[in-house]
């Protein structure tokens, strides 16, 4: 996969090393000269640009990537290069850093935004899904906001301990994708119980959220 990032400072390079060490082709695109460092992902394709310039994106190549990471410290900029990959390049998939969550709103399909990553948001829901019992923490959003993947704790005086997943009676629009349990990640079977401490994700509308935390007794 060929995977174009805008904005290599700590943020872009660290993604890039990541993606590079799966085995994925990954170009930098950075126009400040001081995070301009090729050295420090050597793997890597670098580019010295202004990634909200048509001409220069053509000219790196943009149109041959897979996927577009708007990784800037700019909000602005990022959706800039979010709207050019979908519009003018067709890339397949625009995955955008917000920086700023009072700006999560704009970074939406209207924008060319597959994915919208909020560190802020993240970081919030890290610290609630380590704390809050029977409740729905949002992880990430999906989809230009059409769905979410959140979370729910089950306590250990749960109603639905011992029994089965295929009892649980979920709304139109959610489903259950992984229970994380200790160690282990499972992929849920109809025949799998659920035990008190188990860790629920699931992929939902936000419409019906709150529908699921009533589907396991909340």
């Amino acid at each position: 996969m060929r995977v174009a990032i805008a904005g290599a400072g700590a943020v872009g390079r660290s993604i890039a090393q990541e993606l590079v060490s799966d085995g994925h082709q990954v170009m930098l695109i950075e126009r400040d000269r001081a995070h301009f460092d090729p050295n420090s992902v050597e793997q890597a394709e670098w580019v010295q640009a202004d990634a909200c310039e048509l001409s220069s994106l053509e000219d790196a190549g943009m149109q041959l990537c897979d996927v577009v990471i708007a990784a800037t410290g700019d909000d602005k900029v990022n959706l800039v290069v979010s709207l050019l990959a979908k519009t003018e390049f067709a890339v397949r998939r625009v995955i955008a850093r917000v920086n700023d969550p009072t700006n999560e709103w704009l970074f939406t399909e209207s924008w060319g935004v597959d994915v919208a990553v909020s560190t802020p948001r993240l970081l919030a829901a890290m610290v609630e899904e380590s704390v809050t019992i029977g409740d729905v923490v949002r992880l990430m959003t999906l989809r230009q906001g059409q769905a979410n993947l959140v979370e729910i704790t089950l306590d250990e005086a749960t109603p639905f301990a011992g029994r089965a997943v295929s009892e649980l009676t979920l709304p139109r629009d959610a489903a259950l994708v992984t229970i994380l349990r200790g160690g282990r990640v499972i992929v849920p079977q109809p025949d799998d119980t659920l035990e008190g401490g188990d860790e629920l994700l699931f992929v939902t509308t936000a419409a019906v959220e709150q529908d699921i935390k009533k589907a396991l007794g909340y």
